[in-house]
């Protein structure tokens, strides 16, 4: 067996379904692999029996980061990488959703050299047209605007080095884009490609308005674009209604052809009003990112965080 060893970190959110089958997946891949296995369970404020299931499991390997409230997943995620001590570390989700056994072929792409092992979806089993079309978009958009290069169809199911995990563990800012993170660090990074399953049980804990949320975070984490945006269409804007401008005094002092009405007044104000509030929105977003950083506040409070070595 190598000396080294592997942490394994699992944020969930009312799971009490889905752990007892987890717990046989991860335990048979500690069986397979020749390393010694950590797994860390960061219980983001779960209100259902996850918990009491998670202690039950007497096994000196698992340990638990018990919030105070729900925190989010992203946060949850950066508590284990604080946490854990491993050589590597991997983040998988609770729900099955990303195959356990492809954490085998990522441990051999680290044995090969690489510090960043990302899964890549081939396929995406059990979601809704709109989820699929709306995850794909995003995924390319935000690559499209970030000034890092950030894989696409890639979700937080990864390996990363202890060096990586070093440097991740630095990065504190409140609004976290994991994946984003990773990419920024740099280090050898490649791909292992899966498909990716249907639930195990239970339902998404992301509904519309945190995948809203998580897509401004990952947008506006990692570009200026949004901002060089409203510049550029502010400087339309100015430019076309100078000429507008132009085009109506032309009109009136050498033609008879001058616009009566509503129109010509109401649809300019409409429109400059839209540009207005949307730049003030894409500012609004940055000043609050910025609000948040001020405040200065932990990420993440922990009630009690539990080990078998302790016990």
């Amino acid at each position: 067996m190598h000396n080294k060893t592997i942490s394994i970190i699992i944020p969930v959110f009312n799971e009490e379904q889905v752990i007892p089958e987890l717990i046989k997946h991860l335990f048979s891949i500690a069986r397979s692999a020749s390393y010694t296995f950590e797994y860390i369970f960061i219980n983001d404020g779960s209100i259902d029996k996850t918990l009491e299931i998670l202690r039950n499991i007497k096994d000196k390997r698992l340990k638990i980061i018990d919030f105070s409230r729900n925190f989010g997943h992203q946060i949850a995620i950066t508590a284990g990488i604080d946490y854990a001590v491993g050589d590597a570390l991997i983040i998988i989700d609770a729900d099955l959703q990303d195959p356990p056994e492809t954490i085998l072929e990522m441990i051999k792409k680290w044995e090969d050299g690489y510090d960043v092992v990302y899964g890549v979806r081939k396929k995406r089993g059990g979601e809704g047209w709109f989820k699929l079309i709306t995850a794909k978009l995003f995924y390319r958009f935000n690559k499209r605007l970030s000034n890092i290069d950030i894989p696409v169809d890639v979700g937080d199911f990864r390996l990363l080095s202890r060096p990586v995990v070093d440097e991740v563990k630095k990065m504190r800012e409140k609004n976290r884009f994991v994946r984003g993170m990773v990419s920024w660090v740099g280090f050898r990074q490649c791909a292992v490609y899966y498909e990716r399953s249907s639930r195990f049980a239970g339902g998404s804990k992301y509904p519309f308005r945190k995948m809203v949320a998580f897509a401004f975070d990952g947008i506006f984490s990692f570009s200026v674009a949004p901002l060089q945006l409203v510049t550029f269409l502010g400087f339309l804007v100015s430019i076309f209604s100078f000429g507008l401008g132009i085009y109506f005094f032309y009109l009136k002092l050498f033609t008879q052809k001058a616009i009566h009405g509503w129109s010509s007044t109401v649809i300019p104000i409409v429109f400059l009003g839209g540009v207005q509030l949307l730049s003030i929105g894409v500012l609004g977003q940055y000043i609050g990112r910025i609000y948040d950083e001020v405040r200065n506040r932990p990420l993440y409070i922990v009630r009690k965080f539990y080990s078998n070595d302790d016990e």
